[in-house]
Formats: structure tokens, C-alpha cells, sequence
């Protein structure tokens, strides 16, 4: 094979289908790029399994798409509205939560928000996601499992996967999770 051939295939790797591997900490930017097939200590689930665990009603799935930061330099004047957000029916919102550092304030959001949505219980069954290939719910899954959650189980398909399954109910509005 040809050096060049070479060094084009070895360059592009996830782009071919190839599948990443985990990384050892948290993934950054970009966060919108090929996942593994993996997490270490989670279950990862595809379309019918995620339908399955909503069906049966015993899992909290919990939605990790980022929101849109309002720009500072906007001109004064500007109207800005935050672009909504349609989910898994049922699903508890916790934006900005994927990213590869968080700040102490966004930390403290996300252990609320899991805190809520399992009622204290960190052996309660959570599905994790955000889009399909988005690192977010990779690195909050990852999270959760740091945080001491049993049975963290790692949608990557997301939204995205979800409205393919024909008898899946249909996407909803949400808005993100209010502390307190």
C-alpha cells in the first residue's frame, strides 16, 4: 500500500467508521464527533433497549444537550431566545452538564440534578444522552459513575435514534432543571 494511502487512512480514522477509543479522563471540544462503543463500569443501549427501559418505566433518563449561551456582544436592544429543547417524554433536562471541565457552579448543578431525579437512590437506573455522536452524555455518564450511580446506562443514539423506532411516543418540549 502506497505511504500516502497510508498516512490518508491513519489520518482519518473515525471518519472511515472507525470507532474511537475511550479516552482516559473527559472528552473535549469537539464535542460533535464519532463515540466509542463503550464506558467503562456503564451499559451502553441502542435504540430498542432505550425504548424498552422507557416502556418499563424504571429508569430516569436524563438529557445532556447544552443550551445555547446568550452572546455578550450582542447589540443593546437585541432580543435573545434560547432555542428550545424537544426530548424524551419524561426526561429531566441538565444542560451544560457534558462538557470536559465544569466550574464548581455547574458541578454542584448537575449533582442536584441527579439527586432529584433518583430521589437520593444512586442505585437508581439512569439513561444518560444527548444527540447521536455528542461526547456530552458520554462524559456525564462518566460522571455519574464518579458520583457513585450503581447503574448508569449510556444512550448514544439519543433524540436522534429515538424517533426512528416506529411506536416510540413522540419528542416533547422540556426546559432545563431548576435547582431548589
Amino acid at each position: 500500500m502506497k505511504l500516502w494511502l497510508v498516512l490518508a487512512l491513519a489520518l482519518a480514522g473515525p471518519a472511515l467508521g472507525q470507532v474511537p477509543p475511550e479516552p482516559e479522563g473527559y472528552r473535549g471540544p469537539p464535542y460533535a464527533a464519532p463515540v466509542p462503543d463503550t464506558l467503562a463500569g456503564a451499559t451502553v443501549v441502542d435504540n430498542q433497549a432505550a425504548a424498552a427501559l422507557h416502556r418499563d418505566g424504571k429508569a430516569v433518563f436524563i438529557d445532556v444537550m447544552p443550551r445555547d449561551v446568550k452572546p455578550a456582544d450582542l447589540p443593546e436592544g437585541t432580543i435573545w431566545r434560547d432555542k428550545p429543547r424537544d426530548s424524551i417524554p419524561g426526561s429531566i433536562w441538565l444542560p451544560n452538564t457534558g462538557f470536559q471541565s465544569l466550574s464548581p457552579e455547574e458541578e454542584a448543578y448537575l449533582r442536584a440534578g441527579l439527586e432529584q431525579a433518583t430521589k437520593g437512590n444512586r442505585d437508581q437506573a439512569i439513561v444518560v444522552f444527548c444527540r447521536a455522536d455528542c461526547w456530552m452524555s458520554w462524559n456525564v455518564a462518566k460522571r455519574a459513575l464518579e458520583l457513585g450511580y450503581t447503574q448508569v446506562i449510556w444512550y448514544p443514539e439519543g433524540p436522534e435514534g429515538w424517533v426512528t423506532l416506529p411506536g416510540n411516543p413522540p419528542l416533547v418540549r422540556v426546559e432545563p432543571f431548576q435547582a431548589g
